[in-house]
């Protein structure tokens, strides 16, 4: 099975979830904190690299009634430099975006939920906000397969 790779790119932070091995789940893995891109794409590389990763899976952020604003500007523009980061390394990966609307609320009403401290949610909301987008993506898949067999 191809692995794919979950990402919810933010200012400051680039949430990082893996498929398992048959593309059933996602698995929330780390939070890049962004020093300068080139940082984070070399992070990105590696990650891509030990998993052997060939779909990149970003969410988008839409608005609520599914237009595209500037953080969707900001968000493909960090895609596209990673793609030519990665291409300059002959690294190819398929690009998927993920419409990721509430995708960070549902992380954070779960985390609300079990009571974990405001300290600790903002440690992992990231890398389980694109675990949530992950998981989305490998759901509609196997939706699909198994609608046309």
């Amino acid at each position: 099975m191809i692995r794919s790779l979950g990402l919810d790119i933010g200012d400051k932070t680039v949430g990082v979830a893996v498929s398992d091995g048959l593309g059933i789940t996602a698995q929330a893995l780390e939070t890049i904190y962004i020093k300068s891109p080139q940082d984070s794409f070399k992070r990105l590389l590696e990650i891509i690299s030990e998993y052997d990763v060939k779909i990149l899976v970003p969410g988008l952020p839409l608005n609520m009634n599914g237009t595209e604003g500037p953080r969707v500007a900001k968000t493909k523009e960090f895609i596209r430099q990673l793609e030519v980061f990665l291409n300059k390394r002959n690294t190819f990966v398929e690009i998927i975006y993920w419409d990721e609307r509430l995708s960070s609320a549902a992380v954070e009403r779960t985390l609300l939920e079990a009571d974990m401290s405001r300290e600790k949610r903002k440690k992992v909301i990231d890398k389980l906000a694109a675990s949530y987008i992950l998981q989305g993506y490998l759901d509609s898949k196997r939706i699909y397969n198994d609608d046309t067999n």
